[in-house]
């Protein structure tokens, strides 16, 4: 058990120090519009969303930050076998 918690906590602390890339990093990189990329990454599980929904009459605003093992995952997932 105390083992197990251990790992867990490694596996926190290694999500932590991961580099986090923003939407027009990722853009850039790609050669893709930063709508397109908010759109690819925006329901990415371990994607770090910062903001608030809309509210009333407001539009959100959102801030992705997209750990490295996710972008890697999802290039992955769109590049052909």
């Amino acid at each position: 058990m105390a083992a197990n918690l251990q790992q867990i906590s490694a596996n926190r602390s290694a999500a932590f120090a991961e580099r986090h890339f923003s939407v027009q990093e990722i853009a850039v990189m790609w050669s893709l519009g930063n709508d397109a990329v908010r759109d690819l990454f925006m329901r990415e599980p371990g994607v770090l969303v910062i903001g608030h929904d809309a509210s009333r009459g407001k539009r959100a605003y959102r801030t992705l930050r997209i750990p490295e093992s996710v972008v890697q995952r999802v290039h992955r997932r769109m590049s052909r076998p």
